[in-house]
């Protein structure tokens, strides 16, 4: 065996002998599990909660946001019951935004809530949530792992939405996070989805008339890009009209009632000229008995469009047409 090997062997034999703890970076605690520690590092863990607390947010107000965030999070895991748990947990989010974490920021607030849903910052936290989801609504893209910037979706946004209505669904910011759902399924030209959130938002703060005005006129709006790509769905034209009849009923004096007038007349003319075309389908066919449901249909409709006019005149040459069969059947049988 040479000597060097022996010397090799010597030194592992004493390591292993020696009565010291030897530094490492990872840390494992019973019920609060794995934590890095940096080797000579700052002592941060305290004996009491509150004292625990006062270096979380001490770390904090520093802008170390690891520290604060290691001893909010043992706060949280070793003292659950106490009263600075939720305030830990509160720091926890706030750390994870600091550090550009949205997802896991949402989450840490949504653990608060929910499991201390009487905690005096209620208010404050939907509002943090909102601020979240918004950045989300307006292009930010979602993590991978938390940490790779991966892709935008409205889909996730949406979830964030409904999250805040669910757990406030009164609360000063409800309204606005059921309004932002509509906005991102418009985002996605889900318009028909977009009026129905938008429904439900006029419906449930029908007491708010800034969002019950808001609401009613974006659902008919959604519906009015709705009908705009289905041109052979009139029913979908027709819930516009329904809205933005109901939007000129109950708020006469916003100034976009005219707008919204317009509008009607404009789908009421698009509504006449399907069902002429239908009408014009069955003539052509020769199935006059359908050619003229949908005739008079297309004068229901819009009595001043165009093809109202032409309707009618359609309507006096099918009438002489059968009028013509009828005459000869008749004489046909004598």
């Amino acid at each position: 065996m040479s000597r060097w090997f022996f010397c090799l062997i010597l030194v592992i034999v004493l390591l292993a002998a020696a009565p010291e703890r030897c530094p490492a970076p990872l840390i494992y605690r019973a019920g609060e599990g794995w934590s890095y520690e940096s080797v000579g590092g700052v002592k941060w863990e305290r004996a009491r909660a509150k004292d625990q607390l006062e270096v979380a947010q001490q770390a904090y107000d520093k802008k170390s946001y690891r520290l604060a965030l290691k001893a909010a999070r043992r706060v949280v895991k070793r003292w659950p019951f106490s009263d600075y748990a939720p305030q830990a947990e509160y720091l926890m989010g706030r750390c994870y935004a600091a550090r550009h974490m949205d997802e896991k920021a949402f989450k840490e607030y949504q653990k608060l809530i929910t499991k201390y849903p009487k905690v005096d910052n209620f208010q404050e936290v939907l509002h943090q949530q909102n601020e979240i989801a918004t950045r989300f609504l307006g292009g930010q893209w979602f993590k991978l792992w938390g940490y790779i910037p991966f892709f935008p979706s409205m889909d996730k946004t949406v979830k964030m939405y409904q999250q805040i209505v669910k757990s406030g669904p009164y609360s000063d910011i409800a309204p606005q996070a059921q309004m932002n759902i509509g906005k991102a399924h418009e985002k996605q030209r889900q318009y028909a989805k977009a009026a129905k959130d938008y429904e439900l938002a006029a419906d449930r703060y029908h007491d708010r008339k800034a969002v019950a005005t808001e609401a009613v006129y974006k659902a008919g709006m959604a519906y009015n890009k709705q009908a705009k790509r289905a041109e052979y769905d009139q029913s979908i034209a027709g819930k516009a009209i329904a809205t933005f009849t109901d939007f000129d009923t109950l708020f006469p004096d916003d100034p976009r009632v005219q707008q919204t007038r317009q509008i009607v007349a404009s789908l009421k003319t698009e509504q006449s000229r399907g069902s002429y075309e239908i009408a014009r389908y069955y003539e052509k066919h020769h199935r006059y008995d359908g050619a003229l449901i949908y005739y008079n249909d297309t004068v229901a409709k819009d009595i001043n469009s165009v093809y109202a006019a032409e309707a009618k005149k359609r309507i006096e040459v099918i009438k002489k047409i059968k009028a013509e069969r009828e005459a000869r059947a008749a004489a046909a049988k004598k």
